[in-house]
Order: C-alpha cells, then sequence, then structure tokens
C-alpha cells in the first residue's frame, strides 16, 4: 500500500489530500486563519461556574466560552494551578519540575467549584474544535504531542500503546522511558514506537520537553486569552502520526510549504527527504492528480460503489444515516443473500473510508442489506472493524440488530468536512440560461487570433473546460494542430474540471492572465 499526501496551498489557506492507491482517503481544509486547533494550549479565564453541569465555562478568545467539565480537569489540576500561578507572577523560571513538589489529587467525585474560581485564570488545552453553536471543548489534563511519545506533566507513570502486543517489546519501552523521562513527568508511548532506538526516542522526548519548556516562557508575560503552545498545521500532523515506509510522495504547490514540509522531514525521518516534491505544472495540483472528480463523486448524497451498488448519506443534528442499496447488481448473483454479502462487503470498506474522509462524529446508523444468516451478519462485523483498523480516531462498533441495522461512534473533534456537490451554476448564476454554448468556440478563436497576430503573444496557454479541450484535441488533424499550421504558434491547452462549459482563461508565457472578451 502507497500513500501520497497531496498539500495546494491558497490565499485562504491549504487543502489537504491523503491518497492510498491513488484514491483519496482523507481530505482537509486548513484556513490560514484558524485558531483553537485540537492540542493547543491557552491560558484562559473562568468566566462562570455551573454547579447542575458540574463545569466551567472558560473565556479563550472565541465567541462562546469554551466548556471545561470536571471530568477533564485531570487529577493533578492543584499542581497545574500553581505553577501556572507561580510562572505568571515570575516566581520560577522555567517549566522543569525537577524540584516541584506535586500538590495532592483531587477527588473523581468532587465538585468544580471547589477546585476554581471564577475570573481565575488557568491553563487549558483544546480537545474538541468549536462546532456549529458550540465553543471549544477543554481540558486541564496537558499533554504534549510528538511522533513517537506523548509527555503528560504532572504525572510520573509510563503508559504503552495497546497496539504494542509483544511482551517482550512491550517490556523494553517501559525500562527504557522509565529511565529517560525527567522527574514529574509521565509518557504515553505510541504505537509507531515500535521497534525505535533509543537515540530516536530519547530525541523526540526532549523536543516535547523543550516545546513544554517554551511554553512555560511564553506563559511569563502572557495576557488572558493568549496561545501558549500551539498544535502543528493539519499536513504536518498527519505526516508526524503517519509517515512510515508505505509513504513514497509528498507534493505540494508552492515554495513556501515545500521548505516547511522539508525541513519537518529532516527532523522526523531524515531519509525520507526525496519524497517530498514541489508540482511545477501549469495545471492546477488537485487537477494533475485527477482530485477534483474524486471530490465531486465522493462527497454527494449518493456515493456509488464499485460493482453497481450505491450509498444515501443523510445528516441529521443527533446522527448521521447511511442507507445501503444493491442497485444493479441485485440480478447479477444467484440469489438474494449471495446478492446482500456482495454488496454490503464493499458497503462496509466504503463506509470506513467515507468516516475518514468527511471526518464523520457522533453517532453513524447503517442500514445494510437484510441478511438471514447469522453468519453472514458476523461476517460483514468483521469486515467492518477490519476496515477500522487503521483508523486514528476513537470509534466503537456494535453487530448489526436483528433489523439489519449497525450502530457506530466515532469521536468528533473537529467541524464535520462537507463539500457541497450540487451548486448554483457558475456560467448562468442561477438563472437556467446561459449563452449559446455553440458559440464559445467561435469567442475563443477570435480572442485567440487577436492575440497572437495583433498582440504578437507567444507560449500562449488556455485554461478551458474539458468537453472543449477535447474539441479542440480530438482527430487528425485536430484543430489545435490547424492553428499551429495557420500561426506558426503552438498554443497550450489546459484542462480544469471546475470551469463551467463556456468558461475559459487566456495565460502568457509568464502564467499571467491576458485579459480577453468572454
Amino acid at each position: 500500500m502507497s500513500n501520497e499526501l497531496i498539500i495546494s496551498s491558497t490565499q485562504k489557506g491549504d487543502r489537504i489530500a491523503l491518497l492510498q492507491d491513488k484514491r483519496l482517503q482523507e481530505y482537509h481544509v486548513e484556513e490560514t486563519d484558524s485558531s483553537f486547533t485540537v492540542g493547543d494550549i491557552y491560558l484562559g479565564v473562568v468566566k462562570k461556574l455551573s454547579s447542575g453541569l458540574n463545569a466551567a465555562f472558560v473565556d479563550v478568545g472565541h465567541e462562546k466560552d469554551g466548556f471545561l467539565h470536571f471530568h477533564d480537569l485531570g487529577s493533578n489540576i492543584n499542581s497545574l494551578n500553581r505553577l501556572t500561578k507561580d510562572v505568571i507572577a515570575k516566581r520560577t523560571n522555567a517549566g522543569r519540575l525537577n524540584d516541584f513538589v506535586l500538590e495532592p489529587e483531587i477527588d473523581k467525585l468532587g465538585k468544580i467549584e471547589k477546585v476554581l474560581n471564577k475570573n481565575q485564570p488557568i491553563l487549558v488545552q483544546v480537545i474538541k474544535e468549536p462546532i456549529s453553536t458550540k465553543g471549544p471543548r477543554l481540558s486541564c489534563d496537558i499533554s504534549i504531542a510528538g511522533r513517537y511519545l506523548v509527555l503528560v506533566p504532572f504525572s510520573n507513570s509510563v503508559n504503552i500503546s495497546k497496539k504494542i502486543t509483544d511482551k517482550v517489546e512491550r517490556n523494553r519501552l517501559h525500562k527504557l522511558m522509565t529511565s529517560i523521562k525527567p522527574k514529574n513527568f509521565g509518557v504515553i508511548v505510541r504505537t509507531v514506537a515500535n521497534g525505535k532506538t533509543v537515540e530516536e526516542l530519547d530525541l523526540d522526548l526532549k523536543n516535547s520537553v523543550d516545546k513544554w519548556d517554551s511554553g512555560m516562557k511564553m506563559l511569563r508575560d502572557a495576557k488572558p486569552r493568549d496561545r501558549i503552545i500551539g498544535e502543528m498545521n493539519r499536513a504536518s500532523s498527519i505526516l508526524r502520526d503517519m509517515l512510515n515506509e508505505s509513504f513514497d510522495s509528498i507534493t505540494v504547490d508552492t515554495k513556501e510549504s515545500f521548505e516547511d514540509i522539508r525541513a519537518l522531514i529532516q527532523t522526523i525521518a531524515p531519509e525520507k527527504e526525496k519524497i517530498v516534491k514541489l508540482h511545477n505544472g501549469k495545471t492546477k495540483i488537485f487537477e494533475h492528480f485527477g482530485l477534483e472528480k474524486q471530490l465531486k463523486s465522493l462527497f454527494g448524497r449518493t456515493v456509488s460503489l464499485p460493482n453497481g451498488g450505491y450509498l444515501i448519506i443523510e445528516h441529521t443534528e443527533a446522527l448521521h444515516v447511511i442507507d445501503v442499496n444493491s442497485g444493479n447488481k441485485a440480478n447479477s448473483e444467484e440469489s438474494q443473500e449471495a446478492t446482500a454479502i456482495h454488496v454490503n462487503t464493499e458497503a462496509a470498506k466504503e463506509i470506513a473510508r467515507q468516516l475518514r474522509l468527511r471526518d464523520m462524529g457522533g453517532i453513524i446508523v447503517v442500514d445494510f442489506i437484510d441478511m438471514r444468516k447469522p453468519e453472514n451478519k458476523k461476517l460483514i462485523f468483521d469486515v467492518m472493524r477490519e476496515e477500522m483498523r487503521t483508523e486514528r480516531s476513537k470509534y466503537t462498533i456494535l453487530p448489526l440488530s436483528k433489523f439489519g441495522l449497525m450502530q457506530i461512534t466515532r469521536q468528533r473533534v473537529r467541524p464535520e468536512m462537507n463539500i457541497i456537490t450540487r451548486e448554483v451554476c457558475m456560467t448562468c448564476n442561477g438563472t437556467g440560461t446561459i449563452q449559446a454554448s455553440i458559440l464559445v468556440t467561435d469567442t475563443i478563436e477570435n480572442n485567440l487570433d487577436y492575440i497572437l497576430t495583433k498582440q504578437n503573444e507567444g507560449g500562449v496557454s488556455i485554461m478551458l473546460h474539458p468537453f472543449t479541450h477535447a474539441y479542440y484535441t480530438a482527430g487528425f488533424p485536430s484543430r489545435r494542430m490547424k492553428w499551429f499550421l495557420k500561426y506558426k504558434k503552438w498554443v497550450n491547452l489546459v484542462k480544469d474540471s471546475s470551469f463551467g462549459i463556456t468558461d475559459f482563461k487566456f495565460y502568457n508565457k509568464l502564467g499571467e492572465a491576458i485579459e480577453v472578451s468572454n
């Protein structure tokens, strides 16, 4: 299995696509001015205590106050509050905890008003981004994520990922981390640490400790609502969590992104530096890799399955509902049960992909095609579990009920990704009428004649709809070849499926747009 990361940078932010064997698996849009990312640590101010909810509302600079439940305070909240107070008052110079005496842990069944006070400054971490009308979900159980380890201040425990099952390796990692971790810092060893050397783990640990120290230095002069420690951007966090031997390409379309990604790779996996590539083609990077078409086909209400079946995906405020249909597959199998097994198996694989792709969270109910035999129901349950095995978000899958329904819960930490696939026509602006499309070729050729003869331009490119592109390039001699024979200049034609059928743009050899009349 090969993994590719495609990053398209725009003025508004980055579009990030993760491909496995050329198929889109994850899609993220990261806006330039976005804040309150999962993992960010802020200096907040307690605005309100709610005894009924046993929670606090904390001002971190969002239009809605963040929500902090008592269970998210962490057992060492008193230690965190004392360190925060000492650093702000400049009674301590750094975040090292070697000489720090931990405060007693709080009662897990306690009340929040006995721990926090109104208008108290408090260090909080975003664990769920603002969604809909809700502010960010916050925690005081601070952690710093690295590539192989998660650093947990005010703790002394060493925990190993449950996915590392080899007993010898678990013992090795536990002894190693116990010997090298700083005092009063706990460590959670991630799955990717399996088999890593002492040097690699020690370097990752030092980077996380340095990040904590830098945050504490910033806290000394911080004002309420300031971000103290920022999580890395979405593309970098994907690489940090997923980069392995199967990654064979990372392609970006700006020099700045190229340098940033290459610097990150040099830090976390120097041997992979050569896989970072800069896209210099005239075709847009998403168009070049065929991603625009995949996005349009994968984010609609209806999603097609490989052999004729399809999914209907509906979103509500309470849950997501997915209906599996056999479509024209119904007549190709020997029995109804065989049809149901085949379509349901394909559907389970696509549903696991859709959950990651759309970042669907909360409750998902899947209505599979009815199957009579219990062993077939178990088969579909096993397929779904296997497909979700690589899922990075926390999830739970329940077996099919007697009604053929499967219930899935998936952790929701950020707003669901949604792309509107039905939109107002860019050409007619919803009026339902456009310039006669047959005339667009005349308009293009008139403009081209003016540009090549009157303006004497060379190296001209035209960006246009794929149908119009085919009109000019099909056959022999093609219409483009006739242009070459007439003007003695070659015209480059570039397909862009985001264009309307009557849309086009001219560019000179420097890539600058040439103003023409449509």
